[in-house]
């Protein structure tokens, strides 16, 4: 649950956007929100992730959005709460991946006496895309401590590129958007597995749709938005 966790907020942290021409794709606007439906294999109802924009600060040239989560499974129970931060440069947008881990997590964590460090390289998406373009790889480290045992999670999101462009129609309406794909590697005690995935994603709107695949290309999940607020 914990990796899938992770990889779903490297796949989601593309659902930010711009406050007066700072990211061409995300709103970066206090109070916007949205919500993702996620479905499974067979295309059955699997949750829901809502997204709030609680806060945005302008400071040093750079705008900086604080985004609240909440994940809900397919019986709509909550699952978790977390909370991170998304930085736009005025070329683009950068999530800082040491404000990942979720929230609740850690609080976890620290009444069970468990020390966690958590750590990575930004991931980076420019405002201006291209059919063809590559972009750039990004990866997150968790290390968790606990009675004398380390246990290690490495997450590495390569080989991105956007593939196409095209239009999609989800329960929040009709979007123009860029395919990007990209390939999600996971290492968990030694282990290693490669997960596939595309994502939809709409100027002034961000992430419309996200499917991932088995290593084979079968399909594994779905998730597209289906409501959006400003």
């Amino acid at each position: 649950m914990k990796k899938l966790l992770l990889v779903s907020l490297l796949c989601i942290s593309y659902t930010l956007q711009s406050q007066i021409n700072c990211s061409k794709y995300y709103p970066f606007e206090e109070g916007t929100s949205f919500q993702y439906s996620m479905f499974d294999k067979k295309g059955k109802p699997d949750g829901t992730s809502d997204y709030k924009v609680t806060s945005v600060i302008n400071s040093g040239g750079e705008t900086k959005a604080a985004m609240d989560i909440v994940l809900h499974d397919k019986k709509g129970k909550e699952i978790v709460q977390s909370n991170y931060n998304i930085i736009c440069t005025g070329t683009g947008v950068k999530i800082d991946f040491q404000s990942l881990m979720p929230s609740q997590m850690l609080e976890q964590y620290k009444e069970m006496d468990v020390q966690v460090d958590l750590s990575g390289t930004d991931i980076e998406l420019p405002n201006d895309l291209t059919v063809g373009q590559e972009l750039q790889e990004a990866n997150v480290t968790m290390n968790v401590k606990m009675a004398g045992m380390n246990m290690k999670t490495i997450v590495n999101m390569m080989n991105r590129k956007v593939e196409k462009k095209e239009t999609i129609t989800t329960p929040a309406g009709s979007f123009e958007c860029f395919v990007i794909y990209s390939e999600n590697e996971s290492q968990i005690m030694g282990m290693k597995k490669t997960f596939p995935s595309r994502l939809w994603l709409s100027e002034g709107v961000g992430m419309v749709k996200q499917e991932s695949y088995q290593k084979d290309g079968d399909l594994m999940s779905t998730m597209e938005l289906t409501k959006f607020n400003k």
